[in-house]
């Protein structure tokens, strides 16, 4: 897990129309809601730094575990969700889910290959991938904000990788289908000549379908001149 990042917000106490005019000064209004402990906590209203945030939230997701700092009440929390501008694409709320550190949590977590596979180099082929995030169960604070999975073992048209295959902590409870594939290799080549093959194929049987229906039509308007 990464360093734990630190956010920092305020109390909100503006609400309704009037939140337009906080987004105006360079304030996003947020929301914490979830547990602490094994208690449901009240939904609490925050507030904080447009910019700041911003920039903070490029770099989670959606399994990084960070602190809301809401004037000296820490939360450890998850991002559970960013609304945007759908023009400008700034931020416009954000909700953040408080999580108990003592009790597990289920998340889905993004898969990254890492590296390059040898097979697209030394043949004609391409990594085709799988799932791209694996379902597991731990404690927040041994939550991964991202699996890496080392494509480099993809050396040759047979290598695959499937989540069995997969190296995580100890701590971390798989609940994706161990057989599910992650990523494999394929051959370039054959796909290009299927294709081309494919294109072929439908070509010859338009050609066919068209010209039957041409000579039959020459025939119809000669037969009805002789009958003229």
């Amino acid at each position: 897990m990464t360093e734990l990042i630190v956010i920092e917000a305020q109390k909100r106490t503006v609400k309704g129309k009037q939140v337009g005019a906080l987004r105006r000064q360079g304030i996003l209004p947020g929301i914490i809601y979830g547990r602490i402990g094994k208690e449901q906590i009240e939904p609490i209203a925050i507030q904080l730094d447009l910019h700041e945030v911003s920039q903070t939230i490029k770099k989670l997701t959606g399994s990084s575990l960070v602190t809301i700092n809401v004037e000296g009440e820490k939360y450890p929390a998850i991002l559970r969700e960013a609304q945007r501008d759908v023009i400008y694409g700034t931020l416009r709320h954000v909700d953040f889910m408080a999580v108990s550190m003592t009790e597990k949590l289920h998340a889905a977590v993004p898969i990254e290959l890492i590296g390059q596979a040898p097979a697209e180099v030394t043949m004609a082929a391409v990594v085709v991938t799988g799932i791209s995030e694996l379902e597991i169960e731990c404690y927040p604070q041994d939550l991964p904000e991202r699996i890496e999975v080392d494509a480099t073992i993809l050396v040759d048209i047979d290598s695959v990788i499937y989540v069995k295959d997969l190296v995580l902590s100890e701590n971390i409870e798989v609940l994706t289908d161990p057989d599910e594939l992650v990523a494999g290799v394929t051959y370039v080549a054959m796909e290009e000549e299927e294709e081309e093959e494919e294109e072929a194929e439908l070509a010859e049987l338009l050609e066919e379908d068209v010209e039957p229906e041409v000579i039959e039509k020459g025939k119809k308007e000669d037969e009805f001149e002789e009958e003229d």
